[in-house]
């Protein structure tokens, strides 16, 4: 069997946050804190707006997007019983950063996002934790108050990471298959869900994410759900219609196919093609550069009418 480790590896580095990135999206945030505290203090006195980086950039998998865009999400926290609906309250963060990007902002439903175009997005959930409750609540546009918590979240999957750090790869890998798809395929917070519930850990890339797809199949066709494993452990597959299950079960199929044929055969270089077709472009092409210099050499020779051998390996 070819294994394709090594490629993994590299595909690895091309879907990671580069250090740039991180340092524009860091600076990008602080600007935002500021500008949201500025405004509170002068606008809403009352509110005292705290911060909590949560999501992917907090639990380390994050991936850059394939049009090289990434996102970043902020938590804004009030430490008070909000007096006014979770609408206003986002409006007011909403107010806070108009006009802070050339690319604007959106006031989304579970957040406000402040968008660099062509670079990466920043999103800015709100929420509210009194001294007497257990956890947050999350401000949704035209619905109110939800149960939520970011950090548990975060606390749960930093918990669950393997000292090599394969799973914060396969997840990785699980998310990037989702951006190369897209249409109708599970949103990364999920992806990190069943990578962990479903990992399988192996002393190679590609023999790890060949197994957690498997696992994730068996899960799934058993129990179609994706539960939170944190409060309030909803299920997040429960907004998803037959039409989207079906369309994930189409693409899981056809990747484990392809992943067992790519596990199974001797050709490193048809093993990186079937890799692509789920991973996309930025999986690396397999080139046997031993074989094509060895090639190359050969070639030379016999032009220069020498017979050429190719060493073996240690000598």
């Amino acid at each position: 069997m070819a294994s394709c480790h090594n490629l993994f590896q590299d595909f690895h580095q091309n879907i990671r946050l580069l250090k740039s990135k991180r340092d524009k999206m860091k600076s990008s945030k602080e600007a935002l804190r500021k500008k949201i505290v500025n405004h509170f203090k002068e606008k809403h006195p009352e509110y005292k707006p705290k911060f909590y980086i949560q999501g992917s950039y907090k639990t380390k998998n994050g991936i850059r997007y394939k049009d090289d865009t990434a996102d970043l999400d902020d938590g804004v926290y009030f430490e008070r019983d909000p007096d006014v609906t979770a609408t206003t309250l986002q409006k007011w963060v909403y107010e806070a950063v108009e006009g802070h990007t050339s690319g604007g902002q959106q006031h989304k439903k579970k957040c406000i996002r402040v968008i660099y175009a062509g670079d990466f997005h920043i999103d800015l959930p709100v929420l509210y934790k009194t001294d007497d409750m257990d956890h947050p609540r999350l401000a949704v546009k035209n619905e109110g108050w939800v149960d939520d918590d970011p950090k548990e979240f975060v606390e749960w999957f930093n918990r669950s990471k393997d000292q090599d750090g394969q799973l914060i790869r396969d997840t990785m890998y699980l998310k990037a298959w989702g951006d190369h798809k897209r249409n109708s395929m599970p949103s990364g917070l999920c992806m990190t869900i069943l990578g962990e519930k479903n990992a399988k850990y192996d002393d190679r890339d590609d023999i790890s994410l060949h197994e957690t797809l498997k696992n994730i199949k068996n899960s799934l066709s058993a129990f179609w759900t994706c539960t939170m494993p944190t409060w309030p452990y909803e299920n997040l597959f429960e907004k998803y219609d037959q039409t989207f299950k079906d369309n994930f079960f189409k693409n899981l199929d056809a990747f484990i196919e392809d992943a067992d044929e790519a596990i199974q055969t001797d050709d490193k270089g048809k093993a990186s093609k079937l890799w692509r077709k789920h991973l996309g472009d930025r999986f690396p092409k397999y080139e046997n550069t031993e074989e094509n210099s060895s090639s190359n050499n050969s070639s030379k020779a016999a032009l220069a009418g020498v017979a050429y051998v190719s060493k073996p390996w240690g000598h």
